[in-house]
């Protein structure tokens, strides 16, 4: 299925959700007892972990739906927020100075926002700024949701032809309270993003 900037009507959306999806963590504390029969995959914090842990995830048993689900900051949305992103930009890459665009990455071909993803009725869209760095001054408008993981998931979905749908909590304001008001809130996290999950109708998990 081609998901890039597809729009997916609640019955699709809801026959993936039944297809035993492969859920995405950062971390297990964003996940706890909410998501104990559901199929996870823990890929650790920033790029790199998360590029090699769903590449080596897909090449064992190729999932039909990949759910990215996590905390995120946002300056721009409440706290609190379930957001859906399809999105991305890699916000730590800057080769201006090369004469490339901002985000932009080198003679890949891909353009500097990676649009890839399935959309979510009812839920508000972001924009999803990853980068290997914990925001603390967010004040670009480029973006409005701070992780450190989604777009290379996003990016390997999109390489392998795999649905995917990315929800994440917004944690914290991406300011100088960032630290302090993530380590409270991403307990919470999990509760909200299976109610969620419920809601669209994957209340299988």
């Amino acid at each position: 299925m081609q998901a890039t900037n597809t729009l997916v009507d609640n019955v699709s959306l809801q026959q993936l959700l039944q297809q035993d999806p492969l859920f995405v963590f950062a971390l297990a504390s964003e996940c706890t007892h909410e998501f104990d029969q559901a199929d996870k995959l823990f890929i650790g914090i920033g790029k790199v972990n998360a590029a090699y842990h769903l590449t080596k995830r897909i090449a064992e048993k190729r999932p039909n739906l990949i759910i990215n689900l996590g905390s995120a900051g946002s300056n721009d949305l409440e706290r609190g927020t379930v957001v859906c992103c399809n999105r991305f930009i890699q916000r730590d890459m800057d080769v201006r100075p090369l004469g490339f665009e901002k985000y932009e990455t080198p003679l890949s071909g891909q353009a500097p926002v990676l649009e890839y993803g399935l959309q979510a009725a009812g839920l508000p869209m972001g924009i999803c700024g990853t980068g290997d760095s914990f925001e603390i001054g967010h004040v670009t408008s480029d973006y409005n949701v701070i992780d450190m993981e989604a777009y290379p998931l996003a990016w390997i979905a999109q390489q392998e032809n795999i649905p995917f749908l990315c929800l994440k909590y917004i944690s914290d304001g991406a300011d100088g309270k960032a630290a302090e008001d993530w380590q409270i809130a991403v307990h919470l996290a999990a509760a909200a993003l299976k109610e969620t999950i419920v809601r669209l109708g994957g209340d299988n998990q």
